[in-house]
């Protein structure tokens, strides 16, 4: 084999490297985890209590960290939220 033959076989090969498989994982595994995590601690420290205004105002700052968790796994979120937003002004 030849020096250019070399080069062109490591060129077609796919990279063996890569985060895909570590996306999937925390998409799959820990995001469930940390939400149940959560829920369980919102119930278990102001449910208890009585104190349901103290469990909804943290329950809106879930939501709001849910939201951003979805931006930031989804793909083009963000162009298609400033291309619905842009919608909103042009009214198209």
């Amino acid at each position: 084999m030849t020096a250019h033959t070399l080069v062109t076989l490591a060129q077609q090969t796919e990279p063996a490297l890569g985060t895909g498989g570590v996306r999937q994982w925390i998409l799959d595994n820990l995001v469930p985890l940390l939400l149940l995590t959560v829920a369980v601690l919102l119930l278990w420290l102001g449910g208890g209590k009585g104190d349901n205004a103290g469990v909804m105002r943290r329950l809106g700052g879930v939501i709001i960290a849910l939201g951003i968790i979805g931006l930031a796994v989804t793909t083009n979120a963000g162009a298609n939220i400033g291309q619905w937003i842009a919608g909103l002004f042009t009214g198209g």
